[in-house]
């Protein structure tokens, strides 16, 4: 299995289309485009899992800089998730107003 990152993605950019481009490449298990939580609008960028590793480092490799909608994609293997700490920048505790 191999998890790619694709960004650069332009706004009006599909999830068929990305798989698409892919699909030449290999087997494409999951195309995902990040959208964000509170307009639903695209993010510009997304994730690739391709079936077959050497399939999908041979599509990174051709995909990358490649044109979609206009726009020179940005291509390369995704970076597992970093870990987020417990807590940091939270506002507990009461507000005052200071007038």
């Amino acid at each position: 299995m191999k998890n790619i990152f694709v960004g650069n993605l332009s706004f009006g950019a599909t999830e068929d289309a990305v798989r698409s481009m892919f699909e030449t490449y290999g087997p494409v298990d999951r195309v995902s485009i990040m959208t964000d939580r509170d307009t639903g609008r695209s993010r510009g960028f997304g994730f690739v899992e391709m079936t077959n590793s050497p399939e999908g480092d041979r599509a990174i490799a051709e995909l990358n800089g490649k044109e979609l909608d206009g726009r020179a994609l940005n291509i390369n293997e995704a970076r597992p998730k970093a870990e987020r700490g417990n807590g940091g920048g939270g506002f507990g505790g009461q507000r005052r107003n200071r007038y």
